[in-house]
C-alpha cells in the first residue's frame, strides 16, 4: 500500500465550511476510484493550507490517477501546484474496525 500526502498553498484563507462546501463538490470524484482505498481532506488551522491524505492499494494506483491532468486540476481549482510525498504503507491500524491490516 501508499499513502501519498498531498498540500498545496491556497490563494486565499479558507473558513472551514467552505473548504467543506468545495471538498464535498469534489468527494464524489474519488468515489470507486480504482486503487483508492481511503482519502481525508486537509485544512490548515489558518485556512491557508489544504490537501488531503490518499491511501493507495498500491504506488501504481496512485501514479496513473495522480497523472499530469490530475496536478494541472488541482492547481486550476485551488491556485497552487500540489506538493506530494509518497510513504510505503506496510501496516494500517484501524481502531474504529479494530483490525490491523498488512500490506499484501
Amino acid at each position: 500500500m501508499l499513502t501519498a500526502i498531498v498540500r498545496f498553498r491556497l490563494p486565499a484563507p479558507l473558513d472551514v465550511a467552505e473548504a467543506t462546501r468545495r471538498f464535498e463538490a469534489s468527494a464524489p470524484k474519488y468515489q470507486n476510484l480504482p486503487g483508492l482505498i481511503r482519502k481525508y481532506y486537509l485544512l490548515s488551522e489558518d485556512g491557508c493550507r489544504a490537501g488531503g491524505v490518499y491511501l493507495w492499494e498500491s504506488r501504481a494506483a496512485g501514479e496513473a490517477v495522480c497523472d499530469g491532468t490530475w496536478r494541472a486540476r488541482v492547481e486550476e481549482l485551488y491556485g497552487s501546484p500540489p506538493q506530494i510525498a509518497c510513504f510505503d504503507t506496510p501496516v494500517i491500524v484501524d481502531s474504529l474496525a479494530g483490525a490491523i491490516t498488512r500490506a499484501a
